[in-house]
């Protein structure tokens, strides 16, 4: 990969531009409490070719509200347990408007618009 490359998929949410020291950094956590949530399987970041943890940011938007809920005393595994589900139900309100969107597109005297 060229630096024109890297640079290009730096506004890519998924891309692991990060590596632990700035990723705890940027969270206000500790290298530590990443590979806290990382065992507890709530993140998996990736590894460069020297084997080093690298984060993206969807990551480490996950990895910081799991730190919030941490920070309000709730024990880790819960907190990774509670952020799991708020993404699923997230995800899933996403995919059910783009249903009802595409359902009313193709029908719309189902709707009451027709």
């Amino acid at each position: 990969m060229t630096a024109d490359d890297t640079l290009g998929r730096l506004d890519d949410d998924d891309y692991p531009a990060y590596t632990m020291g700035r990723a705890a950094e940027m969270i206000g956590a500790t290298p530590g409490f990443l590979r806290a949530v990382g065992e507890a399987r709530l993140i998996t970041p990736l590894r460069s070719e020297g084997g080093h943890r690298r984060y993206s940011r969807y990551q480490l938007r996950i990895a910081a509200r799991a730190r919030e809920l941490v920070d309000q005393g709730t024990p880790i595994e819960a907190a990774c347990r509670i952020v799991i589900l708020e993404d699923q139900l997230e995800e899933a309100k996403r995919l059910n408007a783009e249903y009802r969107r595409a359902a009313e597109s193709s029908n719309p005297t189902a709707t009451g618009r027709g």
